[in-house]
């Protein structure tokens, strides 16, 4: 998995373009009015720099935001500014809490990061068995099959802007269901340019498969959508959004 550790610093520049954070918050309330729920404190899971912590906790829930790298952190704990936000660097598959969560949530991908489906198990038992309160919510989204396949596929992409250009280059192994993604950055500061590169490994985790796990793992209801939809999911959905309880 990577840890994001240079992409830190143009993560939000990278994902703002097509990511409507605000809309995806709306998204998550309109959730829990539907599951008649209202929890208070709220775990953040691959929060990254954030993107989803920070707008709820302007909502006011009480938000705890856990991440693998310590860089994505430092860069969320700057945007804050000033909201009683904790944040934890832990690997998700070992979260360690203080107590339990009305609800938990994992936006944009971040399972999809989780390569081994014994790793999802052991993330969804612990939350489940540990780490949820009573009915309580589990809410996460993942990029579909169709996704990784047919659109990221084995293309490269290409973006030039006034600070940043970047070149992602893509593989789609359809035996392992991975997507293998490598960018490489030129950052523009004071007229010159530095250069990094990053590689990503993402699965596609099947629907079928991850309901499975979930039922294993003592969830009872799974519920799927199309992305900020409340429709079910379609056969060429790029986004699923998964309910459990």
């Amino acid at each position: 998995m990577n840890t994001y550790s240079d992409m830190a610093q143009v993560y939000d520049a990278f994902m703002h373009k097509d990511i409507d954070y605000e809309k995806w918050a709306d998204y998550i309330e309109n959730l829990f009015d539907l599951y008649d729920v209202n929890p208070q404190l709220v775990c953040d899971l691959a929060c990254g720099t954030g993107n989803m912590t920070i707008p709820l906790a302007r909502r006011g829930y009480d938000m705890t935001g856990v991440d693998i790298s310590e860089e994505m952190l430092n860069v969320a704990r700057d945007k804050a500014d000033g909201l009683d936000i904790l944040f934890l660097n832990q690997n998700i598959t070992d979260l360690d809490l203080y107590g339990t969560m009305g609800a938990f949530i994992c936006m944009i991908d971040g399972l999809n990061y989780v390569l081994p489906p014994k790793s999802l198990l052991k993330l969804f038992k612990r939350i489940k068995t540990c780490f949820i309160d009573d009915g309580g919510l589990f809410i996460f989204d993942i990029s579909t099959e169709y996704k990784l396949k047919n659109i990221i596929g084995s293309n490269t992409f290409i973006h030039g802007g006034k600070k940043i250009f970047y070149a992602w280059q893509n593989r789609y192994f359809e035996k392992k269901k991975l997507s293998d993604m490598f960018l490489t950055f030129f950052i523009e500061k004071n007229g010159t340019y530095s250069r990094f590169e990053e590689r990503h490994l993402q699965r596609a985790h099947g629907e079928n498969e991850l309901r499975a796990l979930l039922k294993q793992a003592g969830f009872t209801t799974v519920d799927t959508y199309d992305e900020l939809t409340f429709s079910k999911p379609r056969e060429e959905s790029g986004r699923i959004v998964f309910v459990c309880r």
